[in-house]
């Protein structure tokens, strides 16, 4: 745990009593701080409770006495509609922030110089997380990894000379830290993705552009608009990463391969299985610049990037029956994020569907001739028949076992050489499943089932 101590002897509202939600409160009282916490869930609240977190209404509290208010980062702070919670502490005048602004001002405390990585963007950034983690293990350092994967942050060893925290971080949590200063920022991409908390996507590229200008170095993908803009007005240090631009003054990726400002190969990733599609490549390479920063060695990073297992839930290979792989994809929740999955595969056998994003799966049409044949569940169903039809010959499943059970025996019918029976559902998993990784690990289930 980090204690925060930059509220000790005073007290401090927070709400939302979730995982994160508890840690901070745990933290706060660690470091010295009298908490009153409130979560809309009766049942949290008393999980609080439990743990020896004064609960109350904040409805009902004196807000003058409170320093400030903590949020947790699934509260909504100015869209649709502010939170309660928020519009009193604003009418207090107490400042509004969450639990990765106390990590930042503990750090600032009590070891500025140490480390600290901060990761974002629409897609890829629990994989590159993952991977610079993963990498700086390997080569024998001191890490902690969590933020918006795993780990609260407060439940990560506190800062200190030599310890590496790499951390990924929401639009949602960015927007809680005003003081944001990581050694190195990195921001990947930018596609829109939760508007209905951010209003315009202007707002959700200026949340994400928050990250990377208060970091020592930058580091940006480069290949959408809205990050190329952001990379060319920044004005500190900055490693641009390019797939699909080509005249990059920074790291360049062509089939795999990751090429440095001389023009010299630094790695070789087109034949790592955890690493498959140009999407894991701009990974792989705003990983390597990072890691390079840190003074990690080529031959570090060469072996780093050959072990790395990949992310569970997150194009995750979890079987074989014989030609026909089974990809294990259920992170993606949005078209977008599933685009980076069909690009990797031909003669996918794709199981699809759940509850439904805006924009649906019009944008992965470019693809659908990868797709051998979709096979749909959940809420979206009717409305992915719809855009499918006459272009991709689809199955009507319901559930996620009917449709891995017909996927594989179409696969194993497939002459193809690797058909590939791949969830990747481009909806949340809410309608049918309580997370992604619920409705993944129901679908690793079933293939072992399959496999035998």
């Amino acid at each position: 745990m980090t204690p925060a101590t930059t509220f000790a002897g005073r007290t401090v509202a927070l709400f939302g009593l979730g995982g994160s939600g508890l840690a901070t409160a745990l933290s706060l009282q660690a470091g010295g701080a009298r908490v009153v916490a409130c979560d809309d869930n009766p049942t949290s609240m008393a999980r609080a409770q439990e743990q020896g977190i004064p609960t109350t209404d904040l409805r009902g509290a004196d807000w003058s006495g409170f320093s400030a208010l903590v949020l947790a980062p699934g509260v909504p702070l100015t869209h649709p509609v502010p939170h309660w919670t928020v519009d009193l502490a604003r009418a207090a005048g107490i400042e509004i922030i969450g639990d990765v602004e106390l990590f930042c001002r503990e750090r600032a405390q009590i070891a500025p110089d140490a480390p600290f990585v901060a990761i974002t963007g629409t897609n890829g950034k629990s994989t590159t997380t993952a991977l610079i983690a993963h990498i700086l293990r390997q080569a024998g350092l001191d890490v902690q990894m969590g933020g918006n994967i795993g780990t609260a942050i407060l439940s990560l060893e506190p800062p200190a000379p030599g310890r590496h925290h790499v951390i990924e971080l929401s639009s949602f949590q960015i927007d809680l830290t005003p003081s944001l200063n990581p050694s190195v920022g990195v921001l990947l991409n930018i596609t829109p993705d939760h508007l209905d908390r951010h209003g315009t996507m202007e707002n959700y590229a200026a949340i994400k552009e928050r990250l990377i200008q208060g970091s020592a170095l930058a580091v940006i993908g480069i290949d959408d608009a809205p990050s190329r803009a952001i990379a060319n007005r920044h004005r500190g240090p900055l490693v641009r990463i390019g797939v699909a631009q080509r005249d990059v003054d920074g790291l360049i990726v062509r089939d795999g391969t990751v090429t440095g400002r001389s023009g010299q190969a630094i790695a070789d990733v087109s034949g790592i299985g955890s690493l498959r599609g140009a999407h894991n490549w701009q990974n792989a390479a705003v990983a390597i610049a990072v890691v390079q920063a840190l003074g990690v060695t080529d031959d570090e990073i060469a072996a780093g990037l050959k072990s790395f297992p990949g992310l569970p839930h997150r194009m995750e290979e979890v079987g074989r029956r014989g030609r026909v792989l089974f990809v294990n994809d259920s992170k993606a929740t949005n078209a977008d994020s599933t685009e980076k999955a069909l690009t990797a595969f031909r003669d996918v056998h794709w199981i699809l569907g759940g509850k439904p994003k805006e924009g649906g799966i019009d944008l992965l049409a470019p693809l659908f001739d990868r797709v051998a044949h979709a096979y749909l569940i959940g809420a979206a169903s009717d409305a992915f028949a719809a855009t499918l039809e006459g272009r991709v010959p689809f199955t009507h499943c319901g559930t996620l076992d009917v449709a891995t059970k017909q996927a594989a025996e179409s696969a194993a019918r497939s002459e193809a050489p690797e058909p590939v029976v791949l969830l990747s559902p481009a909806c949340a998993s809410y309608d049918q499943f309580r997370s992604f990784e619920d409705r993944g690990d129901q679908f690793r289930t079933l293939v072992r089932g399959l496999i035998g």
